[in-house]
């Protein structure tokens, strides 16, 4: 039986939590975005850290490159369903400060 090198478990629970960001995103369950998105970055920076001093095998390789492109897949489908909803709330932002300079200078309406 193989064993699982600390990269490899990174990269699977990296793929494991963009996954589920997809999965929200989709959903438009918005809120848990952030956690996940923080509990990404630290296996980012953790990966940073090991994988420098760990030498895969070949089937470990393997399996770092399929988690990577997943894990890619997911991540541009977070992106796709993200930046719509971010530019929609800037644009509703934008408006806001328009009505609220408006009012300053024209006064509240009748």
């Amino acid at each position: 039986m193989a064993v699982t090198s600390e990269v490899v478990h990174c990269y699977s629970e990296l793929a494991t939590r963009v996954s589920l960001m997809a999965e929200l995103a989709r959903e438009k369950e918005w809120g848990r975005l952030p956690e996940l998105e923080a509990q990404c970055s630290a296996l980012v920076d953790r990966l940073k850290v090991l994988q420098p001093m760990e030498v895969l095998d070949p089937a470990q390789y393997d399996e770092m490159r399929r988690l990577i492109a997943r894990i890619r897949l997911d991540q541009d489908e977070v992106c796709g369903l993200v930046k719509p909803e971010i530019q929609q709330l800037i644009a509703r932002m934008s408006s806001l400060h328009q009505q609220q300079t408006l009012g300053k200078a024209y006064g509240p309406p009748h």
